[in-house]
């Protein structure tokens, strides 16, 4: 018996998976999380975008390619958001949505399929479910720390879907983090939004930054609202083995524009909090979110946006068009036409290719550690601390120390240093 766990989305859902496959292989079933022939198929949907929901989707069909007689099962928030979209798909047994994920898993692994929309779909818990426990492995390893999310920005569904913040108990997560320290050289901290961190448990972000300092890999935060940013947690984090790498969500540099998304910052104080950042961390790579073609705005709100990411100075952004999303507040503004939203993307990743190129030749000449995590045409590929990309010819598995030399595809070249 095989099994495949295929994942879309967010690094939580990603992390969610590899728990699913933990469980399953616990059980007695091989499982994987590559999409291939298999005898069951877990899809962990995604629902940020209407794509993603549409990739969800197409992902039956994908998988009943490569065997038409498979089980399918469905889960994650694409699912929770509408299980009536996958209900007559062919081949699906049982759906869930984006809680109690093991609970499923143990359901399949059960045969339990008397129900095909499972009792757990309308259950949003209001605790943290603490019992993942994915494989980890000799690439970076990704660490949930919280679920859920308060912000409700008004173009997000996801706390809809998810619920609201739950924390997980630090020394969970400490315990975790020693043991995939022990396979890995490098530990990520994830969750739907990591700054609220204890915010629900009367703690905070700077005092798990502080609990994991004697852990042996290298740390890393996978995304921050700026508004957490602050000297505390900074110098926690240069103590205690961070990276020096910051990726603060932005979405808009229109000061009107982040008003309507329900932001709750302006371009101003952003600026004020990547300079913090720049105070104890000089070379920090800071990479952001874009959103172009929001609700109602104009070519000047656009522009706005435009310069203030070149004022800011990105190392890499992510940029994508507004998508819609059915019971959001914004889905009440005027809309801006599709392919207007999809012009103004194209025009910001051409900004922000430049800013990243402009990043990378500041970095030329450094000497910086470097963890191979992947290959790559028989070059090593890995991550310096800021996040730079980096060819090498460190082997698999290894934190080395390179001097980047040469602007080389999507990051830089490097040597060995030895001194």
């Amino acid at each position: 018996m095989k099994a495949v766990v295929f994942s879309l989305g967010c690094k939580v859902n990603q992390c969610e998976g590899q728990s699913m496959i933990s469980a399953l292989c616990r059980g007695g079933i091989e499982a994987t999380d590559k999409l291939e022939k298999a005898d069951i198929y877990i899809l962990n949907t995604c629902s940020v975008t209407a794509e993603a929901d549409r990739k969800s989707r197409q992902t039956i069909a994908r998988a009943l390619k490569y065997n038409p007689n498979a089980r399918i099962y469905v889960c994650g928030c694409s699912s929770q958001n509408n299980p009536a979209l996958f209900a007559d798909k062919p081949n699906v047994i049982m759906i869930s949505g984006s809680a109690r994920k093991m609970d499923f898993v143990n359901s399949i692994l059960n045969n339990c399929n008397e129900n095909k929309i499972h009792n757990n779909i309308n259950e949003i818990p209001i605790k943290y479910e603490d019992d993942l426990l994915p494989y980890h492995t000799k690439t970076r390893s990704y660490i949930k720390i919280q679920d859920g999310c308060n912000n409700f920005c008004s173009y997000c569904v996801i706390p809809y879907l998810r619920g609201r913040c739950r924390s997980r108990d630090a020394e969970s997560i400490y315990k975790e983090a020693c043991l995939a320290a022990q396979t890995t050289k490098e530990i990520v901290l994830i969750g739907i939004n990591v700054s609220a961190y204890g915010t629900d448990t009367g703690t905070n972000l700077v005092s798990l930054v502080k609990r994991l300092g004697s852990i042996s890999a290298r740390k890393r935060i996978g995304s921050l609202e700026c508004t957490v940013i602050s000297d505390e947690l900074l110098y926690a984090m240069a103590e205690n083995g961070f990276c020096e790498h910051f990726h603060l969500s932005l979405q808009s540099g229109s000061e009107s524009v982040l008003k309507r998304m329900n932001r709750k910052y302006t371009p101003d104080f952003y600026l004020r909090q990547v300079e913090k950042i720049r105070k104890v961390f000089p070379c920090a790579g800071i990479t952001t979110d874009v959103i172009t073609g929001f609700g109602a705005e104009t070519e000047q709100e656009f522009k706005q946006t435009e310069d203030f990411v070149q004022k800011v100075k990105f190392s890499d952004m992510h940029v994508f068009p507004y998508s819609e999303r059915s019971g959001t507040a914004a889905c009440k503004l005027q809309q801006i036409d599709k392919k207007v939203r999809q012009e103004r993307a194209l025009r910001l990743i051409e900004t922000g290719k430049k800013l990243k190129l402009e990043f990378l030749r500041s970095q030329l000449g450094d000497v910086r550690e470097v963890y191979a995590e992947t290959c790559e045409n028989g070059e090593s590929v890995g991550y310096t601390e800021n996040y730079v990309k980096v060819y090498s010819q460190i082997p698999l598995g290894e934190l080395r120390k390179v001097k980047l030399n040469t602007i080389y595809k999507e990051g830089v070249k490097a040597e060995y240093y030895e001194k």
